[in-house]
């Protein structure tokens, strides 16, 4: 018989599935299927972020340059040396897992503002990195990426045909693919989550020395989950870059960080399916402001602000809990 958490995560992975499949209904233009596919990849970055942020309580802030060098990795072994685009996205996740494991073993010791300075650091050096390598990069202007491709097919160059009142071309082929990505990155992390990994960084979160005091190898679980949640952000990345054909070093930079984050705190740590809320808030909200011209930011800061101040646990978690309240109070009248 299956348990409760796996009933919840099963339906959870249902709905998604559902919400992915009909939404192309809704969409009539490539530039909805290009926004959707936008905010799969970075929802599906910030669900490997969650597993650092939000369940082992350790805070990242320079996330964005493993995402960042993930993309450029990729980049330039398929841009530069030939290679097809699966074989470099495997590499380029090998070698930011392995820089992962390098520097989080010392660094992830630090807690409080000392690690958040330190993980910074990371994304100021990767971004650096990318900006002064010009010959390799192509610097602060940027670099074309080849399209992805698996055995000669490519996504970009999807025929064109009609199903459904659907018209599939390369842009719906990413959005599907990047749908199925998702998915996969959902299943993942829950699985982590329902594992004694999971267990492990719950209690790392709630108190390390605790964790500590009963067996549990701390040092090892934040190394682990650093790196996983590094080659998240580095396989996103990657498939990103070929997905947007261009990439620039703001993909590395201390913005893109502060974004992923934000998605993370914003949509409520700890909870997959509320991080992939605040991935489509954080996404879509400037779409919605871009009538409002120069008052689109003070409005998009202003509503920040009054849904962590309203929202302090974030939104999914929110939400859940004034349903859960509802329905009791229901079952309460019934009585």
């Amino acid at each position: 018989m299956l348990n409760k958490f796996l009933q919840m995560r099963l339906k959870g992975l249902l709905v998604l599935a559902v919400i992915i499949l009909l939404l192309p209904l809704f969409m009539s233009n490539p530039f909805h299927y290009d926004l959707a596919t936008q905010v799969a990849l970075f929802a599906a970055t910030v669900v490997g972020l969650n597993l650092l942020v939000g369940y082992a309580g350790q805070i990242s802030l320079g996330h964005a340059g493993f995402f960042g060098a993930g993309a450029y990795v990729s980049a330039v072994l398929t841009g530069t040396y030939g290679w097809t685009a699966v074989p470099a996205l495997l590499f380029a996740a090998v070698l930011v897992g392995t820089l992962a494991w390098l520097v989080g073993r010392p660094i992830l010791k630090l807690k409080g503002h000392y690690l958040s300075m330190a993980t910074l650091a990371i994304g100021f050096i990767v971004a650096i990195v990318i900006n002064n390598e010009g010959w390799l990069t192509g610097g602060p202007d940027g670099m074309p990426v080849p399209p992805f491709s698996v055995f000669g097919w490519e996504l970009s160059s999807f025929n064109q045909y009609s199903l459904f009142g659907i018209n599939f071309g390369g842009d719906v082929a990413w959005y599907f693919f990047a749908g199925c990505v998702l998915l996969v990155a959902v299943w993942i992390a829950d699985n982590i989550i329902d594992s004694p990994i999971g267990r492990a960084l719950r209690s790392v979160h709630g108190s390390e020395i605790a964790a500590r005091v009963v067996g549990v190898d701390t040092a090892r679980y934040k190394s682990l989950v650093f790196v996983i949640s590094a080659v998240y952000a580095s396989v996103m990345g990657s498939l990103y870059a070929h997905f947007s054909g261009f990439i620039t070093p703001h993909l590395a930079s201390f913005d893109q960080s502060i974004v992923l984050i934000t998605m993370v705190v914003l949509g409520g740590m700890a909870s997959t399916f509320g991080v992939i809320l605040g991935a489509v808030v954080l996404m879509l909200l400037p779409q919605v402001l871009a009538d409002f011209q120069e008052l689109e930011m003070i409005m998009f800061g202003l509503i920040l602000m009054l849904t962590m101040i309203f929202m302090p646990k974030g939104l999914f978690p929110t939400i859940q809990n004034k349903l859960a309240s509802r329905k009791a109070k229901k079952l309460g009248e019934q009585v």
